[in-house]
């Protein structure tokens, strides 16, 4: 009789066992795809960014960088060209007003709606107006200073925004380098601090953050 009731529990077990074995048959473990980390050396990427504007930015991949900095460079180098020119077509008009040679007469296109007879004292002599004379020269050298010191500033300009992309390509490279997964933990805890001098309690706030 125990027999006879021992045969049901023991069919039970069996198919129990079967079936989670079955089962642990039939489960997979899928492995999550890693997400692929860009590594880049803040050395190499500033040694490009020297070597020719825009190599470092192509080697960190941020493209879209690539435009802004020749479109910095296509700026600087428009307001050296500008002041450049102007300066040199107000320091010669300067000089040709203020020699004694008839033939180098630049200044006329450059001062327009006036008659050279009232401020050109080496074509009019007889006619023109020592005061007139005076503040056109005076005028030409404020134009020549003008232009010579943004000539300047734009030579200083080409340079800052240089050694900036050599910037913005070595801070690119080693902020690639740094882990943001989600591994990172930011905690809030009290500590103990002593007072310098003291051995009294004191309470401070820390802040921690695990990686």
């Amino acid at each position: 009789m125990r027999a006879r009731n021992c045969i049901p529990i023991f069919i039970v077990l069996i198919f129990c066992c079967s079936v989670q074995k079955t089962t642990a048959q039939d489960t997979l473990v899928v492995a999550g795809k890693e997400k692929k980390i860009l590594k880049a050396d803040p050395m190499r990427a500033t040694m490009l960014a020297v070597a020719l504007p825009g190599l470092g930015q192509i080697y960190n991949r941020k493209y879209w960088k690539i435009p802004l900095v020749y479109a910095g460079f296509g700026g600087v180098i428009f307001a050296i060209s500008y002041n450049s020119s102007n300066y040199n077509k107000f320091i010669k008009a300067y000089q040709d007003f203020t020699d004694d040679i008839p033939q180098t007469d630049s200044y006329i296109k450059l001062i327009k709606n006036a008659d050279p007879a009232t401020y050109d004292p080496v074509l009019h002599p007889n006619t023109y107006d020592p005061s007139a004379a005076s503040w056109y020269t005076d005028r030409m050298l404020r134009q020549v200073d003008y232009f010579k010191k943004y000539r300047d500033l734009s030579y200083i300009g080409f340079a800052a925004w240089y050694l900036f992309t050599v910037l913005d390509a070595n801070v690119d490279a080693s902020l690639l380098n740094y882990d943001i997964s989600n591994n990172l933990d930011l905690r809030l805890e009290p500590f103990q601090v002593p007072p310098p001098g003291y051995a009294g309690l004191g309470m401070n706030v820390s802040l921690r953050l695990t990686f």
